[in-house]
């Protein structure tokens, strides 16, 4: 899904996978970062947890529409490592990321193809093990929405929202049962009107917030 207004795509979380060649272990860390600032707090996490690592390279994209990149080799031989890790990112289309290689040398010369086939390896790895872990997710600008009806509609109401693109982040049963639900904002006059429909306007609906709600992709 390409970045626009509406959306865009990001890991939830902290994520890791470590990939041996030659002797040489690549350990890549995939984080949510979501500013410059938390960015380099996390190299400094790793660059003190790995201490006595040769390498701690990375690439980072920052911003709705991807509008802030940043990468390092490290030390590696220029074009090795931050590079590939940035196309890494930009291949699947992640923003608010980093990803944070951290090599052990293991005394084996990789070479410079070898490097970048390492350091794309390994981040790519990162990348599929977020994803496994269900912490990829694709964040909706969304339309919270309060949904109060008797409790003889409310699996009418219920039932509606399965035809669509609704996550509901509530539901309270009280005098009567109201759902809070996360819509996309495309969507929100749609729902009403179904939701009229169904309950015969007996329903009440109250329009809130729009903010960006994660879709995990599974």
């Amino acid at each position: 899904m390409e970045n626009d207004n509406t959306s865009y795509e990001t890991i939830i979380g902290r994520g890791e996978a470590v990939l041996t060649e030659k002797k040489s272990r690549f350990i890549a860390t995939i984080a949510h970062v979501e500013s410059e600032a938390e960015a380099n707090a996390l190299l400094a996490e790793i660059r003190k947890k790995n201490w006595d690592a040769r390498h701690n390279c990375y690439a980072y994209i920052l911003g709705k529409k991807s509008e802030t990149e940043r990468f390092s080799d490290d030390g590696e031989p220029s074009g090795t490592a931050g590079r590939p890790i940035l196309d890494i990112l930009k291949g699947n289309r992640l923003t608010d990321t980093i990803i944070v290689v951290t090599r052990y040398f293991g005394g084996v010369l990789l070479g410079t193809g070898g490097l970048v086939r390492a350091y794309s390896q390994s981040s790519t790895m990162a990348v599929e093990s977020a994803g496994e872990s269900g912490k990829l997710a694709t964040m909706r600008l969304m339309r919270l929405m309060n949904i109060t009806t008797d409790y003889n509609l409310s699996e009418k109401v219920r039932y509606v929202f399965t035809s669509g693109e609704v996550n509901i982040t509530d539901t309270r049963y009280e005098e009567n049962v109201t759902f809070t639900v996360a819509i996309p904002v495309e969507d929100a006059d749609g729902l009403m009107d179904k939701i009229t429909d169904v309950t015969g306007g007996r329903a009440k609906t109250e329009q809130g917030d729009v903010c960006y709600y994660p879709v995990i992709k599974h």
